[in-house]
């Protein structure tokens, strides 16, 4: 029997069920979802799946793609976090300094991708190695896709694997910009809230748009502050203000923080958190800056907690004229 796996071509001298595939590809008590001809098999089935010649499969899993006091933590879908600061899991050295800088950065959650598992270097780490999904809330998001087809795909397998429905729904539009193709977010963000899941959307900075997202069931509302990866920190702050006082869902700033003001300057907007990646993973030293970052957001949210000063043309002088000598 011959199969396609993860693009790979492999010979059985009999056929399989799913279980018993598993059993020879040494995938056995992992955390995967498998995709059967473009069709997810459910994990009950697997033991009466008999797989036929010529099948593909992709089996996958996830990989590596600020904390307040609790009473003034982060909610989303009636789901409670400590900390207003969500990181990505990808673009450091290895493993094991993720999982440091996580730590640093006092996040509860996290997002990560959905990859096809090494199906030849069986013993190569997994994240859920190093972040445990019992202490850290997985964000399943779907990075490097293109249509709303391939991103309802990526986040059905990844509810498969790990029985997520708290989701971060991305699609992009240019490879150049990875700015948002919005009308096939919208796409792809109906079609999700319709099966269940809790959609967190990344999307463009405009008001309107965001509305329109919010409106059809969208939990959260993750305006991109620059373009990923970018570092220019936050471009559109009327933008995103306008955005945060409409808005009755949170509004996570997502993507083009930089450095610790950035964030703060996003947190003095209003907004309910900030998303960060590569602010982080490559800094000289992650580590020392996750927990800058850290200390960045929780700043930012008590400066807006306690109101800025007005702002005026002319000098006031801060010190009292009477008594003046």
């Amino acid at each position: 029997m011959n199969l396609t796996v993860n693009g790979e071509e492999r010979q059985f001298e009999t056929s399989l069920t799913v279980d018993e595939l598993l059993v020879k590809l040494e995938l056995t008590g992992g955390k995967v979802a498998i995709e059967r001809n473009l069709e997810i098999v459910p994990r009950s089935t697997y033991g009466k799946t008999v797989l036929e010649d010529g099948d593909k499969l992709e089996i996958v899993h996830f990989i590596g793609g600020g904390n307040v006091g609790k009473e003034d933590g982060l909610e989303v879908a009636g789901q409670k976090f400590k900390s207003r600061l969500i990181v990505g899991t990808g673009k450091y050295k290895d493993f094991e300094e993720t999982k440091l800088a996580i730590e640093a950065s006092g996040a509860d959650m996290v997002t990560v991708a959905v990859r096809r598992v090494n199906i030849t270097d069986k013993n190569q780490p997994m994240l859920v190695d190093y972040v445990d999904p019992k202490k850290y809330t997985y964000l399943p998001n779907t990075a490097f896709c293109y249509t709303a087809d391939e991103a309802l795909r990526t986040l059905r397998l990844a509810r498969e694997a790990g029985g997520w429905d708290l989701v971060k729904l991305e699609v992009l539009g240019h490879e150049k910009t990875l700015y948002p193709n919005m009308q096939e977010t919208l796409i792809a963000a109906k079609t999700l809230i319709s099966e269940g899941f809790k959609v967190m959307v990344y999307c463009s900075d405009d008001p309107i748009m965001c509305q329109m997202l919010e409106d059809m069931g969208c939990v959260a509302i993750m305006p991109l502050g620059a373009p990923i990866g970018s570092g220019l920190g936050i471009q559109n702050p009327v933008g995103i203000g306008i955005i945060k006082d409409q808005a009755k869902v949170p509004v996570i700033v997502d993507a083009g923080v930089g450095t610790a003001s950035d964030a703060t300057i996003a947190m003095e907007l209003g907004c309910d958190g900030v998303l960060m990646n590569t602010a982080i993973a490559h800094a000289r030293n992650p580590i020392l800056m996750a927990g800058a970052m850290k200390d960045a957001v929780t700043a930012g949210r008590q400066a807006f907690l306690a109101g800025r000063m007005p702002r005026k043309k002319f000098a006031e002088a801060s010190s009292p004229l009477s008594g003046l000598i």
